[in-house]
C-alpha cells in the first residue's frame, strides 16, 4: 500500500513539473468590441432563417408573376448561387472532417514479408537450419494482420475548438449565399422596372408624337392656304425630329436592359419576351422603424458575424495548443516468422499505450500561431465594425432618397393633375367650336411631357425602394392589398 501512494505521489510530481515545463505562452491583447447590431444577431442560424432572415420572396409583395420567374430563374441558373453553393459543400466537408479527427480510429491491417536473413547481423542465429533451435533460414516468410486503435483525448479543447471554427464557416456561408441571393433578386428586379418605366415612357412618347404629326398635319393644310409661313412648319418638324431621337434612345435602353437580365438569368441567345406592367404605386410615408433591429437580418452582416465567432474558436484552439497531448493507442495482432504460424495462439500479440506530447522549447512557434489567431479574430471584428458603419451609411443614404423621391412623386401628381385641368378646358373650348384640334394637341404636349417626367419620377422611388430594401437584408415592404 504505501509502495502504491509513494509510485502516485511520484506520477503527479513528473505530472506537474511536465506541465511547468510546457513553452511559456504570452498574454494577448484584448479583442476589440463589436458594434451594436451583433447583440440582435441570432446565432442560431436555422431558428433565425424560420422566422424569415432574410425575408426570402421581398419581391413577391409587387405581385407581378413576371418578375417572380425573372428572379426565380436567376436564383435556379445563376453561376453566382451555383460558386455559393459549392462553398457551403466544401466548408460543410471540411467541419465533417475536423470533428472525425477528434473522434477514436480503429484499422485493420495485414502483410506479407518475404525475406533472408543475414547470418552477420543481429538475426544471425535464424539465417542457419537448426530444427533444434527452431530456425530454418534463411529464407522467411512473415506474416501479420490486426487491429490497431487510437484516440486524442483532446482533455484541453483544442479539436473541439477547432471543430467550432469549422461551424462558424459553414454558417458564413450560408450567410454567403444569402447575401449571394439578395443581390441577385434585387439586381433583376431593379432592371425589369427599369425596363417597365423606359417601356411606359416609350408609349407616352408615342402619344407625343401622334399629337405632333396632327399638328404638322394642320399647319401643312394652312400652310398650303397661305396662313401660316414655312418658319412654323420647320419648327414642329424639329420637335418630330426630337421626339423621334428620345424614342430612339428609349428603344435602344430597352434593348440594353433586357441583355442584362438576360444576362443575369443565364439565358442566353433567345429573347425574354417581356411584357409590359404598370409600375408599383408609391407609397406614401416611411416605414415606421429603419433602427438597428433590421440591419440584424442583413445577409452580409451574419456572414461577418459568424466569421468573428470561426476566428474566437481559433483562438481557443491555439491556446489549447500549449498543452500537452494525451494519445491511447491499442493493438491486437497476429504476427509470424512462418505463415503456417500465422494463426496460432502463440502468435497472438497485444498492448495498450499512453502517449504524452508536451511542448517544451519550440523557437516561438505557438507564440506565433497564437498571434496570428488573435490578429485574425480582431481583424475580423473590425471588419464587420466596417460593415455596421457601411449598412448605416447605405441605410441613411436611400432611405433618405426614397423619401425624397416620394414628396416629388406627389408634387408630381399636383403638377399632373393641373395640367389634366388645362387639357379638359381646352377640349371643352374645342367641343365649343373656340380652339382647333391642333390647339388642342398644343395643348396636349406640356402634359405628356408631365406625364413622362412622373414616370420617371416614379421609376426612380421603385429603383430605390428595392435598394432600401436590400439594405435591410430582406424588405420593410407590407403586401399590397
Amino acid at each position: 500500500m504505501k509502495h502504491n501512494v509513494i509510485l502516485a505521489a511520484a506520477i503527479g510530481l513528473s505530472l506537474t513539473a511536465l506541465l511547468s515545463a510546457c513553452a511559456p505562452s504570452h498574454e494577448t491583447g484584448a479583442p476589440l468590441s463589436q458594434q451594436l447590431p451583433a447583440s440582435h444577431v441570432d446565432n442560431r442560424l436555422p431558428t433565425a432563417l424560420q422566422n424569415g432572415w432574410p425575408q426570402s420572396s421581398w419581391w413577391q409583395d409587387y405581385h407581378d408573376a413576371q418578375l417572380n420567374g425573372l428572379i426565380e430563374q436567376a436564383l435556379r441558373n445563376a453561376p453566382d448561387m451555383q460558386v455559393a453553393m459549392q462553398r457551403i459543400k466544401l466548408a460543410e466537408a471540411q467541419a465533417r472532417m475536423t470533428q472525425a479527427q477528434g473522434g477514436p480510429e480503429v484499422d485493420f491491417g495485414a502483410d506479407i514479408e518475404r525475406q533472408k536473413m543475414s547470418a552477420e547481423g543481429l538475426m544471425g542465429p535464424f539465417a542457419a537450419t537448426d530444427p533444434a533451435q527452431g530456425t530454418t533460414g534463411p529464407w522467411y516468410t512473415n506474416g501479420t494482420f490486426g487491429l490497431t486503435a487510437g484516440w486524442d483525448l483532446d482533455l484541453w479543447g483544442k479539436n473541439r475548438a477547432q471543430v467550432q471554427s469549422r461551424i462558424g464557416v459553414v454558417k458564413a456561408r450560408s450567410a454567403e449565399m444569402a447575401q449571394t441571393r439578395q443581390l441577385l433578386a434585387s439586381s433583376v428586379a431593379r432592371l425589369y422596372w427599369e425596363w417597365q418605366t423606359e417601356a411606359a415612357v416609350k408609349q407616352v412618347l408615342l402619344q407625343v408624337k401622334s399629337e405632333q404629326n396632327n399638328i404638322v398635319s394642320v399647319d401643312k393644310a394652312l400652310y398650303s392656304r397661305g396662313i401660316t409661313s414655312s418658319v412654323e412648319g420647320a419648327r414642329n418638324d424639329i420637335n418630330i425630329s426630337k421626339t423621334e431621337q428620345q424614342l430612339t434612345q428609349v428603344s435602344g435602353n430597352m434593348k440594353e436592359i433586357e441583355a442584362r437580365l438576360m444576362a443575369l438569368v443565364n439565358k442566353q441567345g433567345a429573347s425574354l419576351n417581356l411584357r409590359q406592367a404598370s409600375l408599383p404605386a408609391v407609397k406614401t410615408q416611411m416605414p415606421a422603424s429603419l433602427g438597428y433591429e433590421l440591419l440584424a437580418r442583413r445577409p452580409d452582416l451574419q456572414e461577418a458575424h459568424w466569421y468573428i465567432q470561426s476566428s474566437m474558436s481559433e483562438v481557443d484552439a491555439a491556446k489549447a495548443a500549449f498543452y500537452p497531448d494525451i494519445n491511447l493507442m491499442a493493438f491486437l495482432q497476429q504476427d509470424a516468422l512462418h505463415l503456417s504460424d500465422l494463426f496460432r495462439n502463440s502468435a497472438q500479440q497485444m498492448g495498450v499505450t499512453a502517449g504524452l506530447t508536451l511542448p517544451i522549447f519550440d523557437s516561438g512557434r505557438l507564440n506565433a500561431n497564437l498571434d496570428i489567431a488573435d490578429a485574425q479574430r480582431d481583424l475580423s471584428v473590425a471588419s464587420y465594425n466596417k460593415a455596421v458603419v457601411d449598412a448605416v451609411n447605405q441605410v441613411a443614404k436611400t432611405a433618405s432618397q426614397v423619401e425624397t423621391l416620394m414628396e416629388k412623386n406627389q408634387q408630381q401628381q399636383l403638377v399632373l393633375k393641373d395640367a389634366g385641368r388645362v387639357v379638359s378646358q381646352a377640349q371643352s373650348r374645342m367641343q365649343a367650336g373656340i380652339l382647333s384640334g391642333a390647339e388642342v394637341s398644343m395643348v396636349k404636349l406640356p402634359s405628356l411631357q408631365e406625364q413622362i417626367n412622373a414616370l420617371q419620377l416614379q421609376g426612380q422611388w421603385v429603383d430605390a425602394s428595392i435598394q432600401l430594401t436590400s439594405a435591410l437584408g430582406g424588405g420593410y415592404h407590407h403586401p399590397q392589398s
